[in-house]
């Protein structure tokens, strides 16, 4: 009886993801760029996104029509060093991860007065660290309350 209580210890210290089981180190190590960009959003400071992204990674969304691209550097400068007004309206949640080997996918979900956005990130694991390499996005408006 005391292997089951092993063995239920150790798969419930993994995540299945893909059909492969994920230790726990490595789902923290993605969650660490994710709760970077999160905190980015948090604080209003850009720092966060420099450390959680790679340098390359580009932001793509739509907007009115238009289809965009960020650089990481244009992002970050996108934040001005302090929390929103309404920061305590605010919710924030990594809604699922999902890990491959070196690479995965995340998606976040920012629920604001008046908009909700839905980030789908792309990770990779580069020199041993796990880094946002993409993001998409889409903002869908909410009614006001």
């Amino acid at each position: 009886m005391g292997w089951r209580v092993a063995v239920t210890s150790i798969v419930l210290g993994l995540l299945v993801a893909g059909g492969v089981a994920v230790g726990q180190d490595e789902q923290e190590g993605v969650r660490k760029p994710l709760n970077l960009y999160l905190l980015a959003h948090a604080t209003g400071k850009g720092e966060y996104i420099l450390q959680g992204f790679s340098p390359d990674a580009q932001i793509k969304f739509v907007r009115e029509g238009k289809f965009t691209i960020l650089t990481r550097d244009e992002f970050a400068a996108r934040f001005n060093g302090k929390p929103a007004d309404d920061e305590a309206k605010r919710k924030r949640r990594i809604a699922a991860v999902e890990i491959t080997g070196n690479a995965a996918t995340a998606k976040i979900v920012l629920d604001y007065p008046g908009v909700t956005l839905t980030d789908y990130m792309s990770l990779l694991k580069i020199d041993g660290e796990w880094k946002i390499v993409n993001k998409i996005f889409s903002a869908q408006p909410q009614p006001s309350k």
